[in-house]
């Protein structure tokens, strides 16, 4: 999925020529609908944490008005009135106001038939033909004037992306979305030069969009939510046709409809389906549709809607076309489905099986229009680069064996009396000719850092006791030498590849790179070259200096921004680190969190800090590699066992 670009944290977005109202506003009078918790962490530019704290301390904390006990929604004017007495509401950003109005005007709906109408709009106001909503009229007036500022600040495509990012975000619990990465590797599988490609559950249009690819194919989508077929139908239309007419993309049709119960493009053949279909839903139509034409190789179990969806696939698909079905684990082996699975392979119609997760399987399949080939292409832990390339090169050498990767499993191994189709089944472990060749590879590298490891032990001497003046944090703070931030409470969000980098505490205290991946949503603080960023969830500090800039500052991390003219930033992480100031930081604190707005710097001049900041640094980039040498070393002594159990490693001849 697409990702509105992210608002800027510390200002409002500037105010496009013509409009009379500045985003990043404070709300009017406070629209009727209703909102989440996040939502009000949001308005206030808090964590979801904090919200909670507010709710259990403030007896006149708005009551939920709906919802459930673990997910309320709360009145949206009822909150806003709360929050402006307690002086916690912020300047609203121009995009939280528009979501907000859009939720107010979906009602106890759901938002995406309101997005949908939304997108259409966005799409005649890209090409000059929107009717401008009346300046003072009904309650949708007001949301497309709201939408129109936002598409005028941002631009109409980003703007309709933000919404239904936002939508499909606030549902991710009660719908599976395809992930990011997932999406891209299926689009990259594509034949070259395909044509019409149908995806017959589309949701909000991920895996068309990915199809787009700057080629004029048509694209076909069917979603049983019309409000989500909507969305992918603007969404499409944006990507294809962009700013031409708000009739949307030629070669472009979605249609609102469960594809299994009434097929909208019945008797429609296409070069490549590609499809994330509902897994497990048990109400899938059996009853009614045990007599379908579409079950060629079977009818579908009642508990196994994945096999219908397949098949599903392989009848709209021209002779030698492509389907790429994403499929539950647990499908490969259900006893229920071997039927379905040993036609499929004795037709031709299965050609690869590639595990991409714990959740994730990946079918891949062809309409048979020949001989059945003589095996199978079996997939596992493989990088998406590396699903790829293996497919390409099965096309035309079915004889593919990647020990511990992938291999092409004859027919004849896979009909057996349960059919399982799990590549970890298949995929042979590691050859001992690999195990040599990596022991040979760990052993090098673990050579290449000891002789480094004496280059990196920290040059320091004896010296006689000195007075050196020395101050608090906060008193750095108050005389501008240091700014001081401290990252978004509350547990960490759920990682999104798509998002951007965000370092969290685990990063620092274990000196790698930002290991995680958010969309926009909460205030992230964005981190700049030379910060120092120390973790505030342990009763020790674990500070770094940012080699880098770019990423998102994490939950319970502090950040402190030096004055490079006044103070060493790796001067100052070094000094955070020592004993003194750790013990200090703990003890003014309760629940085991650090506060490093107590620590004291000595300050010495700036020359001598940053000749002490260098044997810091120096210190860290030490623990750093002793730490990755003890990881060699574990992995060195297993590929050693591998080798001499196999026989491939012996001692040298003496």
């Amino acid at each position: 999925m697409d990702r509105a670009p992210e608002a800027p944290i510390d200002r409002a977005p500037e105010a496009p020529d013509g409009v009379p109202e500045a985003p990043g506003r404070l709300p009017e009078a406070p629209d009727d609908g209703t909102v989440t918790a996040a939502d009000i962490a949001r308005l206030a530019g808090v964590g979801r944490a904090a919200v909670s704290n507010w709710r259990r301390r403030h007896p006149d904390f708005p009551r939920p008005v709906g919802g459930t006990s673990a997910s309320p929604v709360f009145s949206l004017g009822q909150v806003t009135a709360w929050l402006r007495g307690q002086g916690k509401l912020r300047e609203v950003p121009i995009e939280e106001e528009v979501w907000q109005r859009v939720r107010a005007a979906a009602g106890d709906t759901s938002p995406a038939a309101v997005i949908g109408e939304v997108g259409v709009f966005l799409l005649h106001l890209a090409a000059g033909t929107a009717v401008p909503p009346a300046s003072s009229g009904t309650a949708w007036d007001a949301v497309l004037r709201s939408v129109q500022q936002l598409a005028e600040a941002w631009g109409a495509r980003e703007a309709l992306e933000f919404l239904a990012g936002r939508h499909i975000e606030t549902h991710s619990r009660r719908s599976d979305i395809t992930p990011p990465q997932v999406a891209a590797l299926m689009a990259d599988l594509l034949d070259p030069g395909a044509g019409p490609v149908l995806d017959p559950a589309c949701g909000p249009g991920t895996l068309l969009l990915d199809a787009v690819r700057g080629s004029q194919r048509p694209l076909f989508g069917q979603e049983r939510d019309a409000g989500l077929a909507q969305i992918a139908r603007t969404r499409l239309a944006f990507r294809t046709s962009g700013a031409s007419g708000a009739s949307g993309a030629s070669g472009v049709d979605v249609r609102a409809g469960d594809a299994l119960r009434q097929d909208a493009f019945a008797g429609t053949t296409v070069d490549a389906v590609l499809c994330d279909p509902p897994f497990h839903d048990r109400h899938w139509g059996y009853e009614d549709l045990t007599a379908d034409p579409r079950w060629e190789y079977g009818l579908p179990p009642r508990m196994e809607p994945e096999l219908a969806w397949v098949q599903h696939a392989l009848a709209h698909l021209v002779p030698g076309g492509l389907a790429a079905v994403l499929m539950p684990p647990a499908a490969a082996g259900r006893r229920s489905g071997r039927r379905i699975r040993a036609e499929l392979l004795r037709r031709g119609a299965l050609r690869a099986v590639a595990a991409l997760s714990d959740s994730h399987h990946l079918w891949l399949l062809r309409r048979p229009s020949g001989a059945a080939p003589p095996g199978v292409l079996m997939v596992e832990g493989a990088e998406p680069d590396a699903v790829v390339r293996l497919w390409r090169a099965f096309q035309h050498a079915p004889d593919v064996d990647e020990p511990g990767i992938a291999r092409a499993v004859p027919l004849i191994d896979l009909l057996d009396d349960e059919v399982d189709l799990a590549p970890g089944r298949h995929v042979a472990a590691s050859g001992s000719a690999r195990t040599t060749q990596e022991y040979v590879r760990t052993r090098d590298r673990m050579a290449a850092l000891v002789r480094r490891l004496d280059s990196l032990v920290p040059d320091a001497e004896p010296a006689a006791p000195r007075d050196v003046p020395d101050t608090s944090v906060s008193e750095l703070v108050r005389i501008g030498v240091l700014t001081v931030l401290q990252g978004p409470s509350g547990r960490d969000p759920d990682p999104d590849p798509a998002g951007r980098p965000l370092l969290t505490a685990d990063d620092v205290a274990e000196g790698r790179a930002p290991s995680g991946r958010v969309l926009p949503g909460e205030p992230w603080i964005t981190l700049r070259t030379g910060d120092v960023v120390v973790t505030a969830a342990a009763r020790r500090f674990a500070a770094r200096v940012v080699d880098e800039g770019g990423a998102l500052l994490g939950h319970h991390l502090w950040l402190l921004r030096a004055d490079p003219a006044a103070l060493d930033p790796h001067y100052l992480a070094g000094i955070l680190r020592s004993t003194a100031n750790t013990r200090s930081a703990a003890g003014a604190t309760t629940g085991g969190r650090t506060d490093p707005r107590r620590a004291r710097v000595p300050r010495p001049p700036l020359d001598e800090q940053r000749r002490l900041g260098a044997i810091f640094r120096r210190a860290q980039e030490l623990e750093h590699a002793l730490r990755d040498g003890a990881a060699l070393g574990g992995e060195m002594a297993r590929l050693l066992a591998d080798g001499v159990v196999q026989g491939r490693l012996r001692p040298p001849a003496s």
